[in-house]
């Protein structure tokens, strides 16, 4: 404080004239431990790439968590989250294959999405897969999501009754076109029909 040091003043004498109490003049603010919020806001974004603070903080609300949202904010930016740039995942053309009668059972299976909603209006995805050719019905599978993920999951569960085929006719949808299906077709040898624009199977 200016005035003990230039009048040689007590702490005490130097509070009373400027009419400040001796508990603010020795108050040390305590740092804010910010390692918690740093650690859900990490595992979030993780999780879900394309989340922006909103989600998050809601996400962190709904696990009873009560800090400030101005306070989540101020870390989710130092962490530069908020400079995250959302990519455009650009699928590679792919030329459709000419559909061809399959010679037996379980060579080759196609597989399509159809949508639909309940009575409450809530909308749900329902994955189809059949045998060409014979068209039997091998499996369906509704879920109000269907990523890549589950529908590679699903498909094992299927192999093991029906065996792996050959060939797996799809058309170019982000589910078929992403690494997570064709990796998982090529790691069982299956080769990927793309089906001309309009094709029945």
């Amino acid at each position: 404080m200016e005035l003990q040091e230039s009048h040689s003043v007590t702490i005490a004498m130097s509070c009373a004239i400027v009419v400040l109490s001796r508990c603010a003049y020795y108050y040390q603010p305590k740092l804010l431990d910010d390692s918690v919020i740093v650690s859900m806001l990490n595992a979030i974004t993780d999780r879900h790439l394309r989340w922006g603070f909103p989600k998050c903080f809601n996400r962190i609300r709904k696990l009873g968590y009560k800090w400030n949202h101005k306070r989540v904010y101020r870390v989710y930016c130092e962490l530069k989250l908020n400079l995250r740039v959302k990519r455009k995942q650009r699928i590679p053309p792919r030329s459709p294959e000419r559909l061809s009668a399959p010679n037996k059972q379980g060579e080759c299976w196609s597989m399509d999405f159809m949508s639909d909603s309940s009575r409450n209006q809530r909308w749900f995805r329902i994955f189809n897969v059949i045998d060409d050719f014979n068209h039997e019905a091998l499996g369906i599978d509704i879920a109000v999501s269907l990523p890549a993920g589950r529908i590679t999951r699903y498909l094992d569960k299927l192999t093991e009754y029906h065996g792996y085929p050959r060939k797996i006719r799809v058309d170019n949808g982000p589910e078929f076109t992403g690494n997570t299906f064709t990796n998982w077709a090529k790691t069982y040898g299956i080769t990927i029909d793309y089906i001309q624009p309009g094709s029945p199977y």
